[in-house]
């Protein structure tokens, strides 16, 4: 890996410079008593949000019109707000106050599907005739036999209802075949997720139009910026040619039932995908003259190369700000295999473009549950001191843990389908206060959608923000010091060397400043030999700051610690 300590001199935007946090709104907090968090509840902790932790964005989940048959993920109105969260009044208001206090907003966008209770999906299953009817991806049964002369097994070969073969072996990331049957016009439709999630067929100008319309109409109301889901699903092979299998090494790194079984090469990600997006980016960056937006798009591609294609390229066009970099959820939690993560990033990322980390949001467990209560800081320093965007998922700043839930109390789809691997256990209420509810919803709710983690009586806000030892107070420090010396974000990177193998040691650095950020990821003490003095800026521990000779430097166990070296202002 070859890096600098030479500053930049790029123009830098907020969206490079800030920290995003993630609030997904059924459980940051509910003002109606429903049990769901509502947008009224996002604005009531706005001042949390900017006086508290002093993040610059935030980002919310969806909160359109939806059967939430996957929790909003399954869009009906991709131009309201669902009457559980609220009302537009409430969403414009949301932004306006945000926006008063310097807070950008960014929303979720679902391109490659929506609820089969969209009006236009209820059209298009209507009738073979109707002018919708080519809006989403349908096919023929496929009456062939297999080369051999036998039918193929079930999910990938027989259609459930005896009415032939499907089209082609795809599968659904939440389990079975992507194809559903619907008897009345004898054909199928493609859902690479739920049934009740229909693919748009992004091959018809038709569906390009109307979708970058409400790209449009959320702009129109002051919108900073877009996640995009699933992004690079949008695009499929037009010939719709079989998966091959899988080579082990190919398997997704978590078990996702019969859908590791195939390489995705021809359901996904097909080349087409770059020129949508580069319109898409092009309609941003009209946008951006009266203020700078952005997307951030959802990519689980783990190969560099083809994930760095998503930036774009200043000759073809740019795509995305961000593609989320998601390789630490999936890299094991030991220093070295860490810095290999974030070295081979800094390698694959083009010299124009800026990185990112996320460590948890909702579809992942939480941090203090994976790496463990004591890492989670460590975990946490590592997030908001590397060199680009880090995305913060609400709870987090807290040490919230995953929740274990009754199996007759889980509602994620995902998780009913493969039992084990449910995402309710990272959704779980916000944790306010002692009171009723932990402080999310009033007291006359009976239940949260979800229920509360088993220490919400102490582990909450209102505790935390009274122990100057906290998880709040370190995340509070930390993003303050991260936001008050620019090599922190904004400076270069660069690792060092000569440390032991328990621990990851980098340097940011921009004009007149050099951090060292020493990270110890073992339950014992560690000796590192750093060069020159420094001023510890912030313990992991929070219980040692100022001057120190760096030359024999011990790093106590489970310890990070950011030091601004001699050079520094």
């Amino acid at each position: 890996m070859t890096t600098n300590l030479q500053p930049s001199t790029t123009n830098y935007r907020w969206w490079q410079t800030g920290v995003i946090y993630q609030i997904y709104p059924r459980s940051y907090k509910d003002t109606t008593g429903s049990g769901i968090g509502d947008l009224c509840g996002i604005i009531a902790q706005l001042d949390y949000i900017h006086d508290t932790l002093g993040v610059d964005a935030i980002w919310l989940s969806p909160f359109y019109p939806s059967p939430m048959k996957d929790f909003g993920y399954d869009v009906a109105d991709y131009c309201d707000v669902d009457p559980m969260f609220g009302t537009l009044a409430d969403f414009d208001d949301l932004v306006a106050e945000a926006h008063q206090r310097g807070i950008r907003v960014i929303v979720d966008w679902v391109p490659n599907h929506s609820s089969d209770q969209h009006p236009w999906f209820i059209e298009s299953r209507s009738s073979r005739e109707n002018p919708k009817r080519d809006w989403y991806v349908w096919a023929d049964a496929n009456h062939l036999p297999t080369r051999d002369g036998v039918l193929p097994p079930s999910p990938a070969g027989r259609g459930a209802g005896g009415e032939g073969n499907l089209p082609n072996n795809w599968l659904s990331v939440f389990g079975g075949s992507a194809w559903e049957w619907d008897k009345a016009t004898g054909q199928y439709y493609l859902h690479s997720f739920l049934k009740e999630q229909p693919d748009l067929n992004w091959r018809n100008p038709e569906v390009q139009a109307v979708m970058f319309d409400t790209v449009r109409f959320w702009l129109e109301r002051g919108v900073d910026g877009f996640r995009v889901d699933v992004a690079h699903f949008i695009m499929k092979d037009p010939k719709m040619r079989d998966n091959p299998p899988a080579q082990e090494e190919l398997a997704f790194h978590r078990p996702h039932g019969d859908y590791d079984s195939l390489h995705h090469e021809h359901d996904k990600g097909h080349p087409d995908t770059h020129r949508i997006y580069r319109r898409f980016r092009a309609m941003l960056d009209e946008y951006s003259a009266s203020a700078p937006r952005m997307a951030v798009g959802e990519i689980h591609i783990f190969d560099w190369a083809e994930w760095a294609t998503y930036y774009g390229t200043p000759e073809a066009g740019f795509e995305f700000h961000l593609p989320f970099n998601f390789s630490l959820l999936k890299t094991p939690w030991q220093a070295q295999a860490v810095r290999r993560a974030v070295d081979e990033l800094e390698d694959a990322i083009p010299p124009w473009a800026w990185p990112n980390y996320v460590l948890g949001n909702h579809d992942e467990g939480r941090i203090a549950t994976r790496f463990s209560v004591e890492q989670a800081r460590v975990a946490a320093m590592l997030l908001l001191t590397l060199r680009g965007t880090p995305t913060l998922y609400y709870g987090e700043e807290i040490g919230m843990t995953d929740v274990e839930i009754p199996p007759e109390q889980q509602l994620d789809p995902f998780g009913l389908r493969v039992p084990g691997w449910g995402r309710d256990r990272c959704r779980t209420p916000m944790q306010w206060s002692a009171q009723p509810n932990a402080g999310f919803a009033p007291e006359e709710c009976a239940a949260p959608w979800l229920p509360l983690a088993n220490d919400w009586r102490h582990t909450h806000v209102a505790a935390q923000l009274e122990d100057a030892t906290s998880m709040l107070s370190f995340y509070r420090q930390l993003l303050a010091i991260r936001k008050e010396y620019s090599a922190l974000h904004r400076g270069s990177y660069a690792p060092l060397n000569e440390v032991p193998n328990g621990c990851f040691v980098y340097q940011r650095a921009e004009i007149g400043e050099t951090i060292t950020v020493a990270l110890n990821f073992e339950p014992a003490p560690q000796r590192l030999l750093l060069q020159g003095d420094g001023k510890i800026l912030l313990s992991t521990h929070l219980d040692r700051a100022g001057a120190e000779n760096l030359s024999s430097f011990i790093l106590r166990e489970n310890e990070g610690v950011i030091i601004q070296m001699q050079n520094a202002k």
